[in-house]
């Protein structure tokens, strides 16, 4: 069914729409019956008032403004290190303040058992003797550390910067589709998005009533300050990179500019006989309070973990065990991003927090046990199989668009190491009006990574970073294959 809006535009805007359907997913802008929804009326009245020229030279100003700010991102798989143009659809993704104000809760909740779930695994490991959790899955986890055993952490917080990603079945329901918990990458273009959006549409926003997006870098600022072991009132707080060849330098750099922050590599750091954390500046060595450290836990120490680390700083979980520096997110807190685990969250929650989940896990099934990962090898061809521990997108397969031999060789991984796969029924994620290269407007497929700081007070960016797969059909919203990103608005409601 072709939305209706087409049809009551002007004739030279009409082609617009011409391939748009909303009836075969949940559409975030438009009802199956082709109206508007609440929300998105003001923005889709505006649109369909715009010619394909208007539209076009939108997109020109968007672009412009991406490369004058300089919004790139690096893309390893083409054989060399390629910087490019950060991929951005001017239509932004809209959601009422109403639905967002839950969202926020249970992202709360899932982020605070988390972290109770990390402290306790690093300590009495009670949701293990208690068997809520099972010994073989910590036993086989990748990210578990044990030179964390013991520690505690300020407030016994180890997860202080988490992004969850977001998705929206065909039924309107939002499940949490992952958990990301070690250096989770992203707000940087979240924060940009907004800055080009006003450029591009700035009579919206006299229009809407949208919640800000750019406080995140002070509440950053702050939630990291808080940590310090010292008691000063002007902490010092850096940004710790691998260097200008990581994929995420970008955001790297960003955010550390917008919190005054000093961007260091491990070279500019040293571990003294003190344990205390100095870095190297023109006026002498500076005693750093706080690492937002953007390194993997392996690169983080050469003492510790690879010791041909060039990367890290030796000493640093000395300096870290014996408090004389805090470290977001904390070593070790990646032993709950791994996807076994993630199929747990629930039952963590009720464990931690006795209380029912607020949102919900994408249904899951675990190939580690029998009868569940037999179903999942008779069923292959219609599953998402995702491994434990990969990101972005890698080493998973889409049952329905996967080849014989795919599903073959699957089927052999899965039998082989069954503890590191997990698989799910294949979703029909939600779409949202966006601009193709052909001059058209047509659905595409999203999610979403909402930002959640923990700390004395917890907080939740109002909105996040909204991936959509540019390519028609596809599932996969990763930059490096072919996704993008719009602005995420949440509105007041009217």
């Amino acid at each position: 069914m072709a939305v209706q809006v087409k049809e009551k535009v002007s004739s030279s805007a009409a082609g617009l729409w011409s391939n748009y359907n909303a009836r075969d997913f949940y559409d975030e802008l438009i009802t199956p019956g082709g109206r508007p929804r609440k929300h998105a009326r003001i923005l889709l009245r505006y649109l369909k008032s715009l010619t394909p020229t208007d539209l076009f030279e939108r997109r020109q100003a968007a672009d412009f403004a991406i490369d004058a700010m300089g919004i790139t991102f690096t893309v390893y798989s083409e054989g060399s290190n390629i910087d490019r143009r950060w991929p951005f659809d001017i239509i932004p993704r809209i959601l009422p303040s109403k639905e967002w104000t839950r969202i926020e809760e249970g992202l709360k909740q899932r982020t605070q058992a988390l972290n109770m779930f990390i402290a306790d695994i690093y300590g009495e490991q009670r949701v293990v003797k208690d068997k809520v959790f099972p010994q073989e899955v910590l036993a086989g986890s990748q990210n578990f550390r044990p030179q964390c055993v013991g520690v505690r952490p300020p407030l016994d917080v180890w997860a202080h910067i988490c992004g969850s990603d977001l998705v929206r079945n065909r039924d309107g329901t939002m499940y949490v589709l992952e958990d990301n918990l070690r250096v989770p990458s992203g707000v940087s273009y979240m924060l940009e998005n907004r800055l080009v959006t006003k450029r591009v549409f700035p009579e919206l926003f006299a229009d809407y009533r949208i919640q800000p997006v750019d406080d995140y870098p002070n509440r950053l600022f702050d939630m990291l300050a808080s940590m310090s072991p010292r008691p000063a009132d002007y902490p010092t707080v850096v940004v710790l990179t691998p260097g200008i060849f990581n994929s995420a330098y970008y955001e790297h750099s960003y955010l550390a500019q917008q919190m005054g922050a000093e961007l260091v590599e491990g070279r500019d750091l040293i571990v003294d006989d003190e344990d205390r954390v100095l870095m190297r500046t023109i006026g002498g060595w500076e005693q750093v309070d706080v690492i937002y450290r953007r390194i993997d836990d392996l690169f983080l120490d050469p003492e510790e973990f690879n010791p041909d680390s060039l990367l890290g700083v030796p000493g640093l979980m000395r300096a870290w065990r014996a408090g004389k520096v805090a470290l977001a997110n904390a070593p070790g807190a990646g032993v709950a991003d791994d996807k076994v685990v993630y199929a747990f969250v629930p039952e963590l929650i009720r464990y931690y927090l006795d209380a029912d989940p607020i949102l919900p896990n994408v249904p899951t099934y675990l190939c580690m046990r029998d009868d569940e990962r037999e179903h999942v090898l008779q069923h292959l061809s219609e599953m998402v199989v995702k491994p434990a521990n990969e990101s972005g997108g890698y080493g998973m397969l889409v049952g329905p668009r996967a080849s014989a031999s795919e599903l073959k060789k699957f089927a052999s991984l899965i039998r082989n190491s069954p503890r590191n796969y997990i698989a799910q029924p294949t979703l029909s994620l939600s779409t949202v009006p966006t601009l193709t290269d052909s001059g058209t407007i047509e659905p595409r497929h999203v999610d979403l990574r909402p930002f959640v700081l923990s700390g004395p007070n917890n907080y939740v960016t109002r909105g996040g970073l909204t991936r959509v797969a540019l390519k028609k059909d596809s599932l996969i919203v990763n930059s490096s294959q072919g996704g993008g990103s719009k602005d995420t608005w949440i509105v007041e409601d009217s």
